[in-house]
């Protein structure tokens, strides 16, 4: 039934399996995706979209590393929206609306097209684990498969338990049981865990809401898409979501279920995510607002049922039903299935090394929710790095790392290990340092070369990538080199009721001013004909109209993070001796002792961890 040994085995095919399991396959690992269930692959468990602040980012990073979250994002959406085009193009984040259905279904065609990736189903009740060194996996049937490399990515199910108001019962998810065993096992192993908890709103009948008294939320006008590919295509059309607002009678109607809610009388003791927090606890934690945004979202192109975005909530199911009656529009609501919270086991990410192989056990990957995270994309983002990672160490090749400088992926991986956390982690962009380097438009220019020099993204990427690159830097240049009369520029210029100029000047000047768009300088004649012959698409455009906006921001960014490069190639030896230095705090001591960051540049990263306290250890290092 099994062959003797895989080279890798990914537990659970959530976002975070599912995008383990391809990069592992596609790195001609022998791989084997076991989930408690084949029809939820890549089940959408909360909210049916992808993207969004920050999350964009993640996707369009996976896509260029040649993960497949993009690309199906793009095939099952209903809706595309860019994020934040009032601001700069750092800000912008991509996100879809998609079809929940379709989405997982998409996903399971993908990896079963995938050479190299075998399925089982039935759920993993414990690992084998001889002298630090991961042998494989226990079923609940009684099977052993051994493999060189497990990685884990188990979400929600580990021991999880839901809460609707005073109920409670095991579940991973609504209609699907718990994970047993797989925590106490690595508890024995010498792994520290701790609970989390989140939840999600109620879903309900679409064809019992008034949409004429709710805000349209239409996608865009011209549509874009998330892979970097042209196995995809942008939207042809798109389905409305919609909006409306609590109110104060709702607030009220929530608060009589305060004292039957677990949030609240204590049932539920672990930490939700802060920044998507609970109905309750907004009205709780905000008591001056007298309203808040519930965002009505389609579940897909034919289905009627509904996600009921910013209703998340744990309160019994009378009490969520009669406030969402006193909804404007959703006076005559019905329900699909009430809104739950959940709790669930996770390891504290400071276990783990920046490849996501953990510290205690050689060949264990964590990824996904049980290194704390929270949401679909930073998941997925772990799994391909999880599944990248097992598949090198398994061919005896230099693991992948990505930089903070380099990718958000980078930053969410080096915050997990080197910062922790105690409460589910999101990625936002103020979390990078580096964002004007970390854009949407860009990841395929950081990552795919990296990608595909280890076999993971095509030729046909790279090829495609190199043509974009190239073809963008000519027309900086050509802005660069190319001067406008101030006959030509100043009729422009008026218009955009910006200052004119009175000698000839160079069109990368003219385009560098925040009132200038490129579809300004495209009216000038030589501008115009550069572009009708050279091979230039809309993606280019933009790419080049980013390069002349914000070179200085650029260029500032590039330096400082050669600055921080520098200090990530000063290495720490491998079990260093922190206690051995007396002038360092007993704080930082402490902390470098349980994290065992590689180099300088992440010791210095760790809360607790002072400059002074760096620079003695560089003075001892001989530094």
């Amino acid at each position: 039934m099994f062959l003797e040994e895989y080279d890798v085995i990914v537990v659970g095919a959530g976002h975070a399996g599912c995008e383990a399991a391809a990069a592992s396959a596609n790195l001609g690992c022998s791989t084997l995706l076991v989930t408690m269930s084949l029809q939820n692959i890549a089940q959408m468990s909360c909210n049916p979209a992808m993207g969004g602040i920050a999350k964009g980012q993640i996707v369009r990073e996976i896509d260029a590393l040649g993960g497949y979250s993009g690309i199906v994002s793009d095939k099952t959406a209903i809706q595309f929206k860019m994020l934040n085009k009032s601001k700069g193009p750092a800000m912008w984040s991509p996100r879809v609306q998609s079809d929940r259905m379709r989405f997982s279904e998409e996903w399971r065609l993908m990896l079963e097209g995938t050479p190299n990736l075998d399925f089982y189903q039935e759920m993993v009740s414990g690992m084998v684990i001889e002298n630090n060194k991961v042998l494989g996996i226990k079923t609940s049937l009684g099977l052993t498969i051994r493999a060189k490399s497990v990685v884990l990515t188990n979400g929600t199910f580990l021991n999880g338990l839901i809460h609707i108001g005073d109920k409670q019962f095991g579940g991973g998810r609504a209609g699907e049981s718990a994970a047993y065993g797989i925590t106490e096992d690595l508890v024995k192993a010498g792994f520290e865990s701790g609970r989390m908890k989140t939840g999600t709103p109620p879903r309900v009948d679409g064809r019992s809401l008034d949409y004429s008294k709710m805000n349209v939320e239409a996608g865009d006008i011209n549509p874009s898409k998330f892979s970097y590919s042209d196995i995809t295509k942008p939207l042809a059309h798109q389905r409305d979501c919609h909006m409306t607002y609590t109110s104060l009678l709702v607030h009220d109607i929530l608060r009589e279920g305060f004292e039957r809610s677990p949030m609240f009388n204590g049932r539920i003791k672990s930490l939700g995510p802060r920044y998507c927090p609970s109905i309750e606890d907004k009205i709780n934690r905000f008591a001056d607002k007298d309203r808040h945004q519930l965002f009505v979202e389609p579940e897909g192109w034919n289905t009627c049922e509904v996600y009921v975005n910013g209703f998340s909530t744990s309160l019994p199911e009378d009490i969520q039903f009669k406030a969402l009656r006193s909804v404007v529009g959703f006076e005559k609501v019905k329900f699909f299935r009430a809104g739950y919270a959940i709790e669930y086991d996770y390891f504290p990410p400071t276990q783990l090394k920046h490849t996501l192989e953990t510290k205690l056990v050689e060949g264990l990957y964590f990824a996904g929710q049980i290194n704390g995270t929270t949401g679909y994309e930073e998941a997925a983002s772990q799994g391909l790095m999880a599944g990248i990672n097992a598949a090198l160490k398994v061919k005896e090749q230099e693991p992948l790392i990505l930089k903070r400088d380099e990718a958000y992926i980078g930053v969410l991986i080096d915050d997990l290990i080197t910062k922790g956390t105690e409460e589910p982690y999101r990625m936002f962009t103020s979390r990078a340092e580096f964002r004007t380097l970390l854009r949407q438009d860009n990841a395929d220019f950081r990552l795919t070369p990296m990608s595909n020099k280890i076999g993971l993204a095509s030729d046909a990427r790279l090829k495609r990538m190199e043509h974009k690159l190239n073809e963008s830097e000519k027309m900086v240049a050509f802005f660069r080199e190319t001067s406008i009369t101030p006959a030509e520029a100043n009729p422009v210029l008026i218009a955009k009721e910006t200052a004119e100029v009175n000698q000839t000047d160079k069109i990368f000047k003219i385009l560098s001013r925040p009132q200038i768009e490129l579809a300004d300088v495209l009216k000038f004649n030589n501008v115009a004909e550069y572009v009708a012959n050279s091979d230039v698409d809309q993606e280019i455009l933009e790419q080049a109209e980013i390069q002349v906006k914000y070179s200085g921001y650029i260029d500032k960014e590039r330096a400082n993070a050669e600055k921080q490069t520098r200090l990530e190639d000063l290495k720490i030896p491998e079990n260093f001796d922190y206690h051995q230095i007396k002038s360092m705090s007993i704080e930082a001591k402490q902390k470098l002792s349980k994290i065992r960051p590689v180099t300088i540049s992440q010791a210095s990263r760790i809360s607790g961890v002072s400059p002074s306290d760096i620079s003695v250890l560089l003075v001892f290092l001989g530094r």
